[in-house]
């Protein structure tokens, strides 16, 4: 037989996570603060991965300034 009794509670569900800008870990806007709890990784690996993407051709300031729009504050 098992230890635990036959109805066993469940454990308590996690939060859901939910993206937002940082108030904290924050250099211009808090988007990569926010980015960098909501993946689980180092704000500074989020930043370096933004700055590194500046050499390829897109639009990643217009994506920034969208992401700064729309995500909401801490």
């Amino acid at each position: 037989m098992s230890d635990q009794p036959p109805f066993a509670a469940d454990p308590p569900a996690a939060a859901p996570r939910r993206l937002h800008r940082s108030r904290t870990d924050r250099q211009i806007a808090g988007i990569a603060g926010g980015l960098a709890e909501y993946f689980g990784v180092e704000a500074s690996w989020v930043r370096i991965a933004f700055v590194a993407s500046i050499l390829l051709p897109g639009p990643q300031l217009l994506l920034y300034a969208i992401l700064w729009a729309v995500i909401p504050s801490d």
